[in-house]
């Protein structure tokens, strides 16, 4: 597992990452989220040592990067695609990282089988397009067959057939025990494939949670109708000044085609006010925010890069 506690990095006086602490459990493909700027990158820089931090420790299976023996073999990271030389073949760049953590030559080959390149092997990494390039840095991550996994932007650069395979390829290996995190600004990819949610903003944890919980937790939950007389319906759902003797109390917003959002209260509820008013309803629906609406409501204070919108 990853264990990370009171992690803090500075640079120049600013607080890049600050007093982070979370862990990343076996088994469990944990999502790493946060708007750009937030510390992501920084943050799995420092579990891999290739930063030193400020204050606190990052630990992958007990142990700082530094210390693994054979790190490959412990951790795969993906961090960044483009980091690769491009004279070098596909099967080159893997064949020299196997020799660095006496990993048998024989994984080069099963590696570039598993993620896709088995046919490009022999090929130049410079003329690789960049889901090319992704999927060779996966292969890199899987070397060592190792128990923890770490995949910056993973889906950069890949097809729709790419990410559906990335994603089944991140659940398979977390369902084989593995502790796994990944980061991503896509939230319906992190919807589909992520157990759990670590969410930070200023470099500070903002949420650390099931992804179901998360959702639940800063999400909202909408009741959507619509009637036969959608005039009715206004008048019942609608300003209270339309009909002083409907004292409802609910919360609701006229949306788009005569239909109704209501918030705060049951479908029965409103199904039985409608019957009990003779409000004919053919639409009644419960409506959850995604993933998506969910982290931008919980991190809308912690933007650092907003872009102002045209008049």
């Amino acid at each position: 597992m990853i264990e990370i506690q009171g992690l803090t990095k500075e640079y120049d006086g600013r607080r890049v990452v600050d007093d982070l602490t979370f862990e990343v459990r076996p088994g469990v493909v944990t999502g790493f989220l946060g708007p750009n700027g937030a510390g992501k990158s920084t943050t799995m820089r420092l579990v891999l040592g290739l930063d030193r931090p400020t204050a606190g420790h990052a630990l992958v299976d007990g142990r700082p990067y530094a210390e693994l023996p054979a790190p490959l073999r412990t951790v795969g990271a993906l961090l960044d695609a483009q980091a690769m030389h491009g004279g070098r073949t596909a099967h080159g760049h893997l064949r020299w990282l196997a020799a660095s953590n006496g990993l048998p030559a024989r994984r080069v080959d099963e590696v570039l089988g598993q993620v896709g390149l088995a046919d490009a092997a022999g090929r130049r990494i410079r003329g690789f397009s960049l889901g090319m390039r992704q999927r060779l840095g996966v292969a890199a991550a899987l070397l060592g067959d190792p128990p923890v996994l770490l995949l910056d932007e993973p889906v950069n650069g890949l097809d729709p057939e790419g990410i559906r395979w990335i994603r089944t390829l991140l659940r398979d290996l977390a369902a084989e025990g593995r502790a796994v995190l990944v980061s991503s600004h896509l939230m319906t990819e992190m919807a589909l494939t992520a157990d759990h949610l670590v969410v930070i903003g200023r470099g500070r944890l903002l949420a650390d949670a099931a992804t179901s919980e998360f959702i639940d937790r800063h999400g909202r939950t909408r009741i959507r109708v619509r009637a036969v007389a959608p005039a009715k319906l206004a008048a019942l759902l609608g300003d209270p000044g339309h009909d002083p003797g409907h004292d409802h109390g609910l919360d609701a917003t006229e949306v788009d085609g005569g239909a109704w959002e209501v918030s705060g209260a049951e479908p029965e509820r409103i199904a039985a006010l409608a019957a009990a008013n003779g409000v004919v309803l053919y639409e009644i629906a419960v409506q959850q925010d995604s993933l998506e609406e969910a982290f931008m409501r919980m991190t809308a204070d912690s933007v650092e890069y907003r872009a102002e919108a045209s008049a």
